[in-house]
């Protein structure tokens, strides 16, 4: 078995089979103290399985290749491009309960520029993993920087977590806003002040 390094996804040759996954699954379902094999849950191990697969999606997509597609005839366009407002949801890597926010991503090209929807794609790779909401943020920030080489990148990301606001301290309402400011971003309070009036 190849050794896997704690902050990678596990390789697809040692991940449990589907089978495996479900009977998981009815064994946590007789942990709440339920009868995994009554009609109404007959079949929830294998749904389960299924939402798994989706919640989790973004293991089986490279951030890279995402963004590797990008344009130059851009005129000299060397100003700030931003999408706002990238609806997402993602799971805590402490109870697997629901993130649910917005995303703002905002760079300043240096020659190139990629396609909009990237930007979003970006997003939901990240969101689609097991995540806390600080290294998804520094995550999207790092990749387009590497990929794109821009002036600058920023991100921000607001989102609710429900691992506090419908369990734990129960505080709904409450949202977690964090940042991540690279190149130019960082640099220039003018560039970032511009940024940070924008994404509201």
């Amino acid at each position: 078995m190849k050794p896997q390094h704690k902050d990678l996804p596990m390789d697809q040759a040692v991940r449990p089979s589907r089978t495996e996954v479900e009977a998981a699954f009815r064994t946590v379902i007789r942990w709440t103290g339920d009868n995994p094999d009554r009609d109404g849950l007959l079949n929830t191990p294998a749904r389960l399985a299924r939402a798994y697969e989706e919640y989790f999606r973004g293991y089986n997509e490279d951030p890279e290749t995402v963004l590797s597609t990008t344009f130059e005839e851009t005129e000299g366009y060397d100003e700030m491009i931003i999408l706002r407002g990238i609806s997402f949801e993602s799971h805590c890597e402490h109870h697997i309960a629901p993130i649910i926010g917005r995303a703002w991503v905002a760079y300043i090209p240096d020659g190139r520029v990629v396609g909009i929807s990237k930007l979003a794609r970006i997003v939901e790779v990240y969101a689609k993993r097991l995540q806390i909401q600080e290294k998804m943020t520094a995550q999207i920030a790092n990749a387009i920087n590497n990929v794109l080489q821009p002036q600058g990148v920023g991100v921000i990301i607001k989102a609710e977590h429900y691992c506090m606001t419908a369990r734990g301290i129960m505080k709904p309402g409450t949202d977690l806003v964090t940042s991540r400011m690279l190149g130019i971003f960082r640099s220039n309070a003018a560039t970032r002040q511009e940024f940070l009036s924008m994404a509201q």
